[in-house]
């Protein structure tokens, strides 16, 4: 191996979410009772319930869009009146969020899940309404925040075309033994890996079954796949870098042309993907002529618009993948596999150090704007 292969590409992006959303903090209050009419004995209407249901059409982003102000309310219950002694119920909040999500409270204690089209969890329960037992005076809703999480198969994602060693990769980097054949199609289903790091720190790889151009149309396995990556924390591209052909009647797409097409399948099924936190691990650099195959790659990246010639102007994606880290590996021989370990533990701990800072910040605000709205007693003028 050459010096040339110690390089790596390293653009730095200190994760920012950008368009792709994975958690949301909302505040939600059951609607509080109605008022009971003490001389006739009539009993005001329950408050209306907050409820959390799954569809699949939601993404956490569009629900973020949608309602900037994230607070979410029942209706009040109606008061019960000479016409009619018992008020009605307050109407149910219907909360729409996607499939997948684990719905906790603020400090983390579990309170359901959606798993499929239609799973309902009930968030926050509306007042009862005033009646004898209550001196007729209604009680309020519950109130909280609540955090809906997308449920993550793994910290990362390993996103590649068949045959691009990712099995390999997966086996080479942690104690998984994922199938591996030398024919195309090998991984059917997630195989998830963990690495095991001195300090017993654990981080969690999925080798995920691999695309194949149309995936966003559903061709192979298609948007099961892609559902996959939306549940992985961050994604690692695996390349081979001498290329690919799927068959023999399909085109041979070379290394650089691999990435730009991993890039546009997940454009096309949700762009949000593109924001999420990505290395770029280039493999089978055992094989003859890697060295210079790399470099050429390394120019390619830097200048992607310059090689746009290369693919068919459907295929060139709007947006190009920026990549953490560019890294040269062979799972065969394990050169580099070590270099990538201490890559994929830096991205998660600095991910974890934003997310913390985010969180700790988001918490100052409520408590400044709490603070702000309450009043200040004994401060005014003197007599």
């Amino acid at each position: 191996m050459s010096s040339l292969n110690m390089v790596y590409l390293c653009r730095t992006c200190f994760r920012k979410y950008g368009n792709f959303v994975d958690n949301l903090r909302l505040y939600v209050s059951g609607g509080s009772g109605g008022m009971g009419l003490p001389r006739l004995g009539g009993q005001g209407g329950k408050g209306g319930d907050v409820w959390v249901v799954a569809k699949k059409e939601v993404t956490l982003k569009r629900m973020k869009d949608k309602y900037p102000q994230k607070r979410f309310a029942g209706e009040v219950g109606a008061n019960s009146r000479i016409q009619a002694l018992k008020g009605e119920k307050g109407k149910d909040h219907e909360l729409y969020a996607p499939v997948g999500i684990t719905v906790t409270t603020d400090d983390g204690k579990l309170i359901g899940e959606l798993n499929v089209d239609g799973d309902r969890v009930l968030v926050a329960k509306g007042g009862h309404g005033g009646a004898g037992f209550s001196g007729f005076h209604p009680s309020k809703g519950q109130s909280k925040h609540i955090r809906l999480d997308l449920k993550l198969i793994s910290d990362f994602g390993l996103v590649g075309f068949p045959n691009a060693g990712k099995s390999s990769l997966l086996s080479a980097t942690s104690h998984a033994t994922p199938q591996i054949a030398s024919y195309a199609f090998t991984t059917l289903r997630p195989q998830i890996g963990k690495l095991v790091y001195e300090d017993h720190k654990q981080i969690s790889v999925a080798d995920l079954p691999g695309l194949i151009e149309g995936a966003h149309l559903n061709k192979g396995m298609g948007h099961k796949f892609l559902k996959h990556v939306e549940r992985t924390k961050q994604l690692m591209f695996v390349v081979d870098i001498n290329g690919f052909q799927l068959a023999s009647k399909t085109p041979f797409r070379s290394a650089f042309e691999a990435v730009q097409l991993l890039t546009k399948e997940l454009e096309l099924y949700k762009k949000e993907l593109l924001s999420k936190q990505t290395l770029l691990v280039v493999n089978k650099m055992d094989l003859p002529d890697a060295d210079d195959k790399l470099s050429e790659l390394q120019e390619q990246l830097q200048n992607p618009h310059a090689f746009s010639h290369l693919l068919p102007e459907d295929m060139i994606p709007k947006k190009n993948m920026t990549f953490r880290e560019v890294v040269p590996v062979s799972a065969l021989t394990g050169f580099g596999i070590e270099h990538l370990k201490r890559c994929i533990r830096k991205t998660v701990d600095d991910d974890a150090a934003e997310e913390t800072e985010t969180f700790r910040q988001d918490r100052l605000q409520t408590l400044r704007r709490t603070m702000s709205s309450t009043p200040v007693w004994g401060h005014g003028p003197q007599h």
